[in-house]
C-alpha cells in the first residue's frame, strides 16, 4: 500500500512540498498537458486556432516548460527557471501582438491550475496524501501560477510600451505635418490619421506652452496631439476651446503657463501656433500681462500693431515726421497730448486730468499740434494711421519699461 506523504515541516500547514513529491508528479505530466490543452481550447476557442497555426508547436513547448519547471522546482528549489521565464514573457508579448488583454491568458493559466489540482486530488487518493499536503500543494501551485502571470505581464507591458512609443512618435509626426501646411501631401496626413486612429477635424486650436513644459499628458484628452519635448512645446486641440477643453487644459498644466491660439481651419494650423507663440514673446517682454492661460483672441490688436517691429519704425518715422525737428522734451509732451486726444477725443479739462496739466496748457498744445500736423489730423485716413502708430509705440514702450 502506498505510504502516506507528509509535508517536510508538519508544524506548518502550508509548508514546502517534499522533494520526493516530484517523482510522483512527473509521470503525470504528459497526460496532464494533454488534458489542460483540451480544456483550455474548449474554454478559449482563440487558443484552438493558435495551436493549429504556425505557432502551435511553440505554444505546446511553452506549456510543457511551465509544468515541467514546477516539478523541477519541487525536486530542486534552486533549479534554473530561465527558459520558463523567457517562454512566459513570450506568451505575454504574443497576447499583446494579437490585440488581446491579459484576461484571456490569465484565465487559461488559472484553468490549467484547477485541472492540475483536480489531477493531484485523484493521485492523492492513490497515495493517501494527507489533507495538509494537499493544502500545501494547492498553495504552491497557485503561487506558481501568480508567478507565471507576472512574467507574462512583463512581456505584455514591454510590447505595449513599445507600441505606445511608436504611436506617440507617429502622432508627433502627424502634428508636425499639420503644422507644416502646404505643400505637404494630404495623403501623407491621411495615412498617419489612419495608422494612429486620429480623426482629422475641420478646425483646430493650437496651444503654445511656455517652457518648461509642466504638462501632465495623462490629463490630456486622447485626441489632443502634443509635442512637449520641442524647444517650443505645443498642443493641438481638435475643434474650438470650449469650457470642457479649457478645464482639461487647466488640469494638465502643472505649474506651467500657456497661450491659447485662435481656432482656425486645420489647413491654417501653422497660423494659430505662430500667433500664440508671438503672444508668448509679448508676455515675456512685458507687453501683455502674464496669467496661467492667455487667450490669443484677447490680444489681436496688440498682435497686429506689433507684428512687424521694423515696419513700425518706418511708420513712426513717417507719421511723426512733423515733430522730428522739435527738441525731445517738447516732442514727447506734444506726442503724449496727441495720443490722449486721439484716444479720448475729450475736452481740455478731461485731457488735463489724464495728463496732469492745466486745461489751458492742453489748449495751447492742441493749437501747436494743429499747426504742426495740419490736415494729418483732419483727414480720417491720415488720422487713423497716426493713431495706430501711437498705440503701437505705447505698447512697445510698456515692454521696454518692464525689461528695464
Amino acid at each position: 500500500m502506498p505510504r502516506l506523504i507528509q509535508p517536510l515541516d508538519t508544524g506548518d500547514p502550508l509548508g514546502p512540498l517534499p522533494q520526493e513529491f516530484a517523482a510522483i508528479m512527473r509521470p503525470e505530466l504528459p497526460s496532464l498537458i494533454k488534458e489542460i490543452g483540451m480544456e483550455v481550447t474548449r474554454a478559449y476557442p482563440d487558443y484552438a486556432r493558435l495551436l493549429n497555426g504556425p505557432n502551435g508547436q511553440t505554444i505546446r513547448v511553452g506549456v510543457e516548460q511551465s509544468l515541467s519547471s514546477f516539478v523541477d522546482l519541487v525536486a530542486e528549489p534552486s533549479s534554473s527557471t530561465t527558459l520558463r521565464d523567457d517562454m512566459c514573457r513570450r506568451f505575454g508579448r504574443f497576447e499583446a501582438y494579437e490585440g488581446r488583454s491579459m484576461d484571456t491568458l490569465q484565465g487559461a493559466y488559472r484553468l490549467g491550475a484547477r485541472i492540475a489540482l483536480r489531477r493531484a486530488k485523484k493521485v492523492g487518493r492513490s497515495y493517501n496524501f494527507s489533507p495538509t499536503l494537499m493544502l500545501s500543494f494547492a498553495d504552491a501551485l497557485f503561487a506558481y501560477v501568480d508567478e507565471l502571470e507576472s512574467l507574462s505581464r512583463q512581456g505584455y507591458m514591454e510590447v505595449q510600451a513599445q507600441s505606445d512609443q511608436q504611436s506617440e512618435a507617429m502622432r508627433r509626426r502627424l502634428l508636425h505635418l499639420i503644422l507644416a501646411g502646404r505643400p505637404v501631401p494630404r495623403t501623407a496626413i491621411s495615412e498617419l490619421c489612419e495608422q494612429t486612429g486620429w480623426a482629422l477635424p475641420e478646425q483646430v486650436t493650437l496651444i503654445a506652452v511656455r517652457a518648461p513644459a509642466g504638462v501632465d499628458p495623462a490629463d490630456l484628452a486622447r485626441d489632443v496631439l502634443a509635442d512637449l519635448g520641442d524647444p517650443q512645446p505645443h498642443l493641438l486641440v481638435p475643434g474650438p476651446m470650449d469650457d470642457t477643453r479649457r478645464q482639461m487644459l487647466e488640469r494638465a498644466l502643472v505649474g506651467a503657463r500657456a497661450v491659447i491660439g485662435l481656432t482656425v481651419p486645420t489647413a491654417f494650423a501653422s497660423d494659430s501656433i505662430r500667433w500664440a507663440r508671438r503672444v508668448v514673446e509679448l508676455i515675456d517682454s512685458g507687453v501683455i500681462d502674464d496669467t496661467p492661460l492667455v487667450p490669443c483672441e484677447d490680444h489681436l490688436i496688440t498682435l497686429w500693431l506689433l507684428s512687424d517691429p521694423a515696419l513700425l519704425d518706418q511708420l513712426a518715422r513717417r507719421e511723426l515726421a512733423p515733430v522730428s525737428g522739435i527738441s525731445s522734451t517738447r516732442r514727447e509732451r506734444l506726442v503724449e497730448t496727441l495720443r490722449i486726444w486721439l484716444d479720448t477725443r475729450g475736452t481740455a479739462a478731461q485731457m488735463g486730468e489724464l495728463l496732469d496739466v492745466h486745461p489751458q496748457t492742453v489748449r495751447y498744445r492742441m493749437r501747436n499740434l494743429e499747426s504742426i500736423f495740419g490736415e494729418q489730423l483732419t483727414d480720417p485716413r491720415s488720422r487713423f494711421s497716426t493713431e495706430a502708430v501711437l498705440r503701437a509705440l505705447q505698447l512697445r514702450s510698456r515692454g521696454e519699461e518692464t525689461i528695464a
